[in-house]
């Protein structure tokens, strides 16, 4: 049997009118610091909307979409 490639989707309902990346990955818990989102983005281990994001601080906008590992983030509209 082989291993499920499934990936946790996760959906994040932006609070503001746009979150930096290195703060979503701590908002959902896939990083435990700023210093390890930090590192974990230089890494090239992110991707936003399927392409390598290097940059800790990009702005990320409702339907956004994140992969890192097996997470999947779907970024949606703020809540009023």
């Amino acid at each position: 049997m082989s291993k499920s490639s499934a990936k946790e989707k996760i959906t994040f309902s932006l609070k503001t009118e746009f979150i930096q990346l290195n703060q979503l990955l701590k908002a959902t818990n896939v990083c435990m610091s700023g210093g390890e989102a930090g590192e974990l983005i230089a890494s090239g281990s992110v991707f936003l909307n399927k392409k390598n994001e290097k940059r800790k601080r990009a702005k990320l906008f409702p339907g956004d979409v994140v992969n890192v590992g097996d997470f999947e983030i779907l970024i949606k509209e703020k809540i009023n």
